[in-house]
């Protein structure tokens, strides 16, 4: 039997009932309630989640009052920038390229509420204004998960994303600097509408650089794409084809799912639009 001091216990469930505790894992519990002839119901404590917000400059600040506004989070912003084509920027009115990358921490439990408030408060329904997804995290340290996701606060299980639930994914991949906006080019016949590119340098790779066996160069550019999970496959191996590891590009590419997104971007609809006057 299970020691009390290994498991959290959920607060008790005020049913007829009464409240079943089942263990799901070492330090996790979770609380059935049955109301009614409802089905039974699981709840799981919240977790931490990460927001990645893709955004016009300077619109980093008044995202932060937002999230901690409306809950509590942790928030890291850098420079990036877009990739769309001049008669696509000339079709949306739209002359920056500039954008700001923003990663936040944010407890699950506030997440619906949190992207309902972003889309309507930076006016994300917009073309031009944004995107906001979430991502799943599979690790986290203790003294931040604690400090972000509310021990009184509860998910209820049905409503946690499944994996063949999500539409979307980031599609990351890493290249020579010079080299990304060729990759974008390659990864828009596959199927892809934009990206977000980050500068970036190779640091403490040369044990990995061993293992693959290739020298990776200091200076890179990061290259983000949002993609629908039906082209996901196809944009990861046109990149791969053309500007990976074996490549004078030296491509690194890899995918994290994405739950929820918010922004004119993950609708589809600006997304046709464009494609459509693309390809003209």
């Amino acid at each position: 039997m299970m020691a009390e001091q290994d498991i959290t216990i959920v607060k008790n469930a005020e049913t007829p009932f009464g409240a079943v505790k089942a263990v799901l894992q070492k330090g996790t519990a979770v609380k059935r309630i049955r109301k009614n002839a409802e089905p039974v119901r699981t709840e799981r404590p919240s977790r931490p989640k990460l927001l990645i917000s893709v955004l016009n400059p300077d619109d980093d600040e008044k995202m932060a009052q937002i999230l901690n506004e409306y809950s509590v989070s942790l928030n890291y912003a850098f420079a990036g920038t877009g990739t769309a084509r001049s008669n696509v920027l000339d079709y949306l009115g739209i002359d920056i390229l500039e954008k700001s990358v923003m990663f936040s921490l944010i407890p699950e439990c506030d997440e619906d509420l949190i992207l309902g408030q972003i889309q309507k408060k930076m006016a994300l329904y917009l073309v031009g204004r944004g995107i906001s997804f979430t991502l799943p995290l599979s690790g986290i340290s203790e003294i931040v998960a604690k400090g972000i996701a509310s021990s009184e606060k509860t998910i209820d299980g049905s409503k946690i994303m499944k994996d063949e639930n999500r539409k979307y994914d980031l599609i990351v991949v890493e290249v020579e600097a010079g080299y990304v906006e060729e990759v974008m080019e390659v990864a828009r016949t596959a199927g892809a509408a934009g990206g977000t590119i980050v500068r970036a340098r190779s640091v403490g790779n040369s044990k990995a650089e061993q293992f693959i066996g290739i020298s990776l160069q200091k200076e890179s550019e990061i290259l983000l794409i949002l993609s629908n999970r039906e082209s996901k496959q196809a944009i990861m191996q046109a990149i791969s084809e053309k500007a990976g590891l074996k490549t004078d590009a030296g491509g690194i590419i890899f995918s994290l799912p994405v739950d929820k997104t918010v922004g004119i971007g993950a609708s589809g609809s600006a997304t046709d639009a464009l494609e459509a006057d693309d390809k003209k």
